[in-house]
Order: C-alpha cells, then sequence, then structure tokens
C-alpha cells in the first residue's frame, strides 16, 4: 500500500548527476551493445550498475538515502527522447519498431536516435545556450500520445529495492513540446505547442505509475520557461505552464511536484504562474538569474535556490551563494532548499580523479562531487545558521583571493597588445575582390568538394597516442607514424576525387584540446569527461589565465600535407568563440576580452600558414549559436564580441587565401546575420539531418558568399545514398547562385568508421558530379 508522500523538500539537492560514469563507462557498454559484441541484458546490468553507484556516492557526499533529494537523472541516450519515448512520440518511420502493445523498447529508442537504412535518425540541436545535443521530438496533429515505456518507474522502483527513495527527474510537458518540431504531415502554422492539452493526460498517467513504484517526489525540468530563444512567446509558453500545472498539480494519486527552470532567469509571466499552481516546489536558477520578485502563492512551496553552478567548474564564491538563499528567504516561501542552478551533467565527476592538474589550480576547482559536497555545506547552513559554516565559507574566498593574484592570470604583454588593438584590425577588405584573387589562386571547378577536417580517429591512432603518452613509442617513430596516416588521407582523397583536401586531425585529440595543449593559460584534465550527444564525450580544457601562443600549432603538419599534392590543402584551426564555448572559461573577466585573446593567438597561426603555402583556412565556429544569450537583451552584445573575435582572427588574411568556417547544429537561421557579419569567404554547416530544412532561409536572407550545406550527416553510420545527395544538391542550386555552393558533409568525420566515411564520400563525389553535368556551365 501507498504511503502519503512528503510535501517537503530536504535543505539540500541537486538537479541532476553525470550519468557517463566515471570512465565512460555507460558509453562503452552502448556502443558495444549497437555492434552487437553485448546483449541487452548485459547492456541492463551495466546500467543499473552505474546508477546504483551514483546513488552511494551521492549519500557518501552528504544527500540522503530516504528523502528524495537524490536525483533519478540517468539516461541511455538523451532525456529528451526520453521523454518524448515514455509518452509515445516515435517517428512514423520507425513506427514498425513498437512492440505489439505499442511500446517503444530500447531498440526502437536507439534507432530513432541514430538512423537505420533510408530512415534517417531524429535531428539533434543544441540543448539551450550548452554544448549538449538533444534530440529533437516530432509531433504533428496526428501524433498520438500513449504511455509507451515503464523506465522511468523501473528505474524508482531499482532504487526503492535498494533502499532509496529517489526523485525521478523527467523533461516537463511544455519545454518537450515547445522543443519539438513540426511532423512532415503537419499543416504550416501547426505548432507543437497546440497539442499540450492532449499531452497532459499523458503526464498524468506517468506520474501516477512513479508514485506506484515508490517516488515521493518527481522533478519535471522546464527550462523552456527561462528562453526568450524559442518559436513560442514567453508569454505563451509561461501561459502553457500555467494550464499544465493546473491539470498535473490536480490530479489523483501523484508525487509531489518540483518544477525546475534553471539556465537563465524565469520570465515574470512564468514565475507567477508556477507560484499560482497547485505544484510544491520550484527550482531557480540564482548563478544566471537573480533572485526572483516577491509574488503570490509562494507560502506554501519549497524554493530551491540554485546557488551553486551546475555549469562551470569553478570553486566559486560561496559567500555569494549563502547570500543569494538568504534573500530567497525573504521571499515568504514555505522553505528554501539550496541546489544546484541546472544539473550536474554538464560538468566532470570528481577534481579527485585528476592527478596530473597543477596543484595549485586544483584547488581553485570544484566538479559534480565536490559541488554536492558545496550544496551539503549551504544545506548545513539553512539548519543551523551561518556561524555552522563560516569555516567553509572563508575557506571558499580564500581560494578564490589566491585564483585572482596567481601568476599566469594577469598577462601584462597579452593586455598590452590587446588593449592597442583598432578598427582595422577587425575589418579585411571587399568580399568581390578576395573573391577574384581566390579564383585565380585555387582555379576551383563549380560545386568544389571539401570535408570539414577530421577523418575517422580509428583505434591504430588511439592506441599510438596512448603509447607515445606512456613513453612506449618515441618522438620520432610516433610522428613518423603520423606521417604515414596523413599520407593514406591525403591519398585517399585524390583518389575519391575531392577538390579541396584536409590533412585528416590524426595528431588531435580533440579539436579544442589539441590547442588548450600548446596555448599559455590552459590546463586539460585526465579524467574530466562530459557528455556531449548520446555515447559521445568531451574533456573540456580549463581555461584560467591570459591566453598566449609560445609557437606555431598546425603549421608543420598542414605544410608536410600540402606537400603530398597539387591540390589545395585546408589549414584547420578552433575559432575563438568554439574554443571557449568547449572549454570551462575564467568567469572573472568579460568573455569578450578572453575571446579576444584568443584570436590574437589564431591570427598568428594563420599568419604562420600562409607563409609555409596553405592558400585555404578554416576557422571552425560550431558553437557560434551556441553561446547565445537566453535572454533577447544580452544578444547584440554577445554578437557584437563574438563576431568581432572571429574577424580578429582572420582579419590579417592576404585577399588570395580563402577563409572558410563551418557551423553545426546551430540553427543558422537564428545567426544568419552575425554569420554574414564573420564575413568568411565560404560558411559550412549542417543541413542533411534536418533535410535542408536551412536552405530556403539562406536563399532568402540574401547571404552571398560561399556556403556548403551539409548533404551527409555524420553523426549517423548509415551511408547517405547517391540519389540522397543528389536531391538536396538539387534543392541547392535550385534555390542558391551555383558559383557560391560548395558540397560537404555536416561536420568532421572523427567519429566515424572508414568503411561508411569512404562510401559515404564515394557517393558524394558521385552526385557532384551528376549535378554538375545537369547544370549550365
Amino acid at each position: 500500500m501507498m504511503t502519503e508522500p512528503r510535501i517537503t523538500l530536504p535543505h539540500g539537492t541537486i538537479l541532476g548527476y553525470p550519468r557517463i560514469g566515471r570512465r565512460r563507462e555507460l558509453k562503452r557498454a552502448v556502443e558495444a551493445y549497437w555492434t552487437g559484441t553485448t546483449d541487452a541484458e548485459t547492456l541492463e546490468e551495466t546500467a543499473a550498475g552505474l546508477r546504483r553507484a551514483t546513488r552511494e556516492r551521492l549519500a557518501e557526499l552528504g544527500l540522503g538515502r530516504d528523502d528524495s533529494s537524490i536525483p533519478e537523472s540517468f539516461s541511455f541516450y538523451d532525456q529528451v527522447h526520453d521523454a518524448a519515448v515514455a509518452v509515445g512520440v516515435l517517428p512514423e518511420r520507425f513506427a514498425g519498431l513498437r512492440g505489439a502493445d505499442g511500446a517503444i523498447g530500447l531498440d526502437a529508442y536507439f534507432t530513432a536516435a541514430r538512423g537505420a537504412g533510408e530512415a534517417a535518425p531524429l535531428e539533434m540541436t543544441k540543448w539551450f545556450d550548452t554544448n549538449y545535443h538533444y534530440l529533437v521530438p516530432e509531433i504533428g496533429p496526428e501524433t498520438a500520445f500513449a504511455l509507451s515505456s515503464d523506465r522511468f518507474a523501473r528505474q524508482v522502483a531499482e532504487a526503492k529495492a535498494d533502499g532509496f527513495t529517489v526523485r525521478p527527474v523527467i523533461v516537463g510537458p511544455v519545454t518537450l513540446l515547445a522543443l519539438a518540431k513540426a511532423t512532415d504531415a503537419a499543416p504550416s502554422g501547426f505548432d507543437p505547442l497546440d497539442r499540450l492539452d492532449d499531452l497532459l493526460p499523458v503526464y498524468a498517467e506517468l506520474l501516477a505509475s512513479l508514485r506506484v513504484a515508490g517516488a515521493e517526489w518527481v522533478q519535471l525540468d522546464e527550462p523552456a520557461l527561462v528562453s526568450e530563444s524559442l518559436p513560442a512567446s514567453p508569454a505563451a509558453v509561461a501561459d502553457a505552464a500555467a494550464r499544465a500545472y493546473a491539470v498535473l498539480g490536480g490530479a489523483a494519486d501523484r508525487p509531489a511536484i518540483l518544477v525546475a527552470a534553471g539556465y537563465a532567469q524565469l520570465s515574470d509571466e512564468a514565475w507567477a504562474a508556477l507560484a499560482a499552481a497547485p505544484i510544491e516546489a520550484i527550482a531557480v536558477d540564482l548563478t544566471r538569474g537573480a533572485v526572483p520578485a516577491p509574488v503570490e502563492g509562494l507560502a506554501d512551496k519549497t524554493l530551491v535556490g540554485g546557488a551553486v553552478d551546475g555549469r562551470n567548474v569553478w570553486r566559486g564564491d560561496l559567500e555569494a551563494a549563502w547570500t543569494s538563499l538568504e534573500a530567497l528567504r525573504a521571499l515568504g516561501a514555505g522553505a528554501v532548499t539550496a541546489g544546484t542552478s541546472t544539473s550536474l551533467q554538464h560538468v566532470p565527476h570528481d577534481v579527485e580523479d585528476e592527478t596530473t592538474l597543477e596543484p595549485r589550480l586544483a584547488t581553485w576547482l570544484a566538479f559534480a562531487d565536490q559541488k554536492v559536497a558545496q550544496v551539503a555545506t549551504l544545506a548545513r547552513g539553512l539548519v543551523h545558521g551561518r556561524p555552522a559554516i563560516a569555516d567553509a565559507l572563508a575557506e571558499a574566498s580564500a581560494a578564490l583571493a589566491d585564483r585572482r593574484g596567481a601568476p599566469g592570470v594577469r598577462d601584462g604583454l597579452v593586455r598590452e597588445r590587446a588593449s592597442a588593438l583598432g578598427a582595422e584590425d577587425f575589418a579585411r577588405g571587399d568580399y568581390d575582390e578576395r573573391v577574384a584573387a581566390q579564383e585565380i589562386e585555387l582555379a576551383l571547378p563549380v560545386l568544389p568538394t571539401t570535408t570539414i577536417g577530421s577523418f575517422p580517429q580509428t583505434g591504430d591512432i588511439r592506441r599510438a597516442r596512448a603509447r607515445h603518452g606512456r613513453g612506449e613509442l618515441s618522438a620520432d617513430e610516433y610522428e613518423s607514424f603520423l606521417r604515414d596516416e596523413i599520407a593514406q588521407v591525403v591519398t585517399l582523397q585524390e583518389d575519391i576525387g575531392l577538390d579541396v583536401l584536409v590533412h585528416g586531425e590524426a595528431e588531435r585529440n580533440d579539436m579544442v584540446q589539441y590547442f588548450a595543449e600548446n596555448l599559455e593559460g590552459f590546463a586539460v584534465t585526465e579524467n574530466g569527461w562530459v557528455q556531449s550527444y548520446g555515447s559521445r564525450a568531451t574533456r573540456p580544457s580549463i581555461l584560467w589565465g591570459d591566453v598566449a601562443r609560445p609557437g606555431a600549432i598546425t603549421v608543420a603538419w598542414s605544410a608536410f600535407a600540402q606537400s603530398l599534392t597539387d591540390k589545395p590543402m585546408k589549414g584547420m584551426l578552433t575559432g575563438p568563440v568554439t574554443i571557449l564555448a568547449w572549454s570551462f572559461v575564467r568567469d572573472d573577466q568579460p568573455l569578450g576580452e578572453t575571446a579576444n585573446q584568443v584570436a590574437l593567438a589564431l591570427r598568428d597561426e594563420i599568419a604562420d600558414l600562409e607563409g609555409a603555402g596553405i592558400r585555404v583556412v578554416q576557422v571552425d565556429e560550431p558553437a557560434l549559436r551556441e553561446l547565445l544569450p537566453l535572454k533577447r537583451a544580452d544578444q547584440p552584445a554577445y554578437l557584437e564580441w563574438s563576431v568581432g573575435s572571429f574577424r580578429l582572427a582572420t582579419a590579417g588574411a592576404a585577399p588570395a587565401t580563402q577563409v572558410h568556417t563551418h557551423l553545426c547544429y546551430s540553427e543558422f537561421d537564428v545567426v544568419i546575420d552575425a554569420i554574414a557579419a564573420l564575413d568568411a569567404d565560404v560558411t559550412s554547416i549542417e543541413a542533411a539531418r534536418s533535410r535542408g530544412e536551412v536552405i530556403g532561409d539562406i536563399a532568402t536572407s540574401g547571404f552571398a558568399a560561399g556556403i556548403g550545406p551539409g548533404v551527409y550527416d555524420i553523426h549517423s553510420p548509415r551511408v547517405p545514398s547517391v540519389d540522397e545527395i543528389t536531391e538536396l544538391l538539387d534543392r541547392t542550386v535550385a534555390e542558391l547562385p551555383l558559383r557560391r555552393v560548395w558540397v560537404n558533409p555536416d561536420c568532421g568525420l572523427k567519429t566515424r568508421g572508414y568503411d561508411e566515411t569512404v562510401a559515404s564520400l564515394k557517393n558524394l563525389v558521385a552526385a557532384t558530379q551528376a549535378v554538375r553535368a545537369s547544370v549550365p556551365a
């Protein structure tokens, strides 16, 4: 028999925890299942073991075993996909994978995420302003909502059997619909949010199933309520929240409801709507938002104050966090709980796992486990008063002061160079004159073909890198290995028939970390893995001080590759915005200042590439859209410094040097004016997974520079056919000026295998040749 749920939260909690495992155990288990080297039972056992380890660790760090302070935030692939599958949202092209009872099992779940045969996977894009990618649900008037997975309930019951009362974490109904896209069958003007009333009964059924399984609380994540960058207006989203939580709050046999709205400040309308709703708790972000204004309806609610930043790795200012919680108390809520601003999925597991970080730097850091401890400290203060945590607050303040005064945090020469910059340092010259010079220099055919940069990072490459790191391969032996790998990649591209080649980046472990290892002001981690999407994880570098380039970074490898071919070889650089976005960046100065420091280092690198005979340079900025602030008032300033840093990096290039940039999963239409302002000669973008949706936006925008809408989705293992690529190219050349169009994959090929890569690139070239033959010369 069910007991009555507790309607108060403990004084400390977190909104989520890393789920890939301290050593990426989930990645290996999932990928083994995909390749057929392990079975579903083994995969489920591994996942259950990771969940158990997480619960035990969080209890060890101070969260309670039976008070719902531990969130159950596990996912095999993506939290948005989890919620969509739970309520029956599966594209029609995968309908045959449902069970006889309509259930959506693990194979259907993974197939929708990755695609199969001619069935394209779900589109993927960035989760608000983070580097995490979510799978975009497809919802139309015809979508039939029904409870289609019991996985959330099973995980609650699993925890209960182990002696834990956990709080399941699910993407809320408003955010699920607000982030969805309309199905192809939907009429023009259809908004998935229109289906809210149809979805809510299924969410109520889901909540009831959690209650039966033993959940006393459920956390419904609603970050859509903080964003001003969604198709729906903030007022419409707030109205949807008011309707949704009137229904769900009024449902019988449900757990207590915590609505979490992190990543920025709640809109005034949404804050008022949640305060008035019959729910038990609201979580607000106090690191990227201020303490909200007083409002009616808080007296019977718990406010979870996100005073510990869930998105960075700095130890932070606990004194300021405590002050924010005290201000939250002044709103007159029934109770206040200390928490994280967001899920901790955005940070690595544990600073204690790092053995090579400089000890002084390590004292400035807090990964997930240290942040849980910070929450526990603040919770102790809420119970026993500030004197009980005075020593901990003072210790955190001392670490912050030490960080501000440490050598390397401020470099006089770097700052002197940056302060001397003038308008001329950000301007490259007339675009048409550059095009004319580049046509003479490069002599490329119509519809030139290229790739984005990286080629598959094979097991041999990873093993050689590891052996070199352990001292088992000498520097000369490792360099010889890399030269052989580069030579093979160059020969392969010539055999396939690509027009502008790349060296494949075999020497690079990661497109940001590689530069971080060669620039002053950065540190790198051993085990600081953070999930990017699905089974993919990155190790963000830590940008702690002023940035300078001690010497050339990429020049030797690019020059060697160019010596092997008469075709143009692209020099490959990661842009300043992306280096910032995919690192944990210092928070003691404006981001624009840090971006310009990185840009100056890249400007010097481009000059050295030109000096070595490289005629094409690509400066990747896939994160340009990612960092766009969620609040419109903050966007102009961001776009000014982000575009400026790219222009600072590239403006020194000669007119005949062709500058490319690349953006993937970046919602091109949202920042199209900013992309044009980058003043790159050629821009390549994601387009294949969205089936060319962006092409119309490009055409109507008047974008005049070279453009390469991707025709091959590299985030799926499927090989696109010649006909599929030809169809995308035909659409492209029908809407865009022929002389401006390039042909390329959506993104780099690092994560793919060689068999599928070669087959896909051969199809890309064959399709290009067919389209070239069909258009006027």
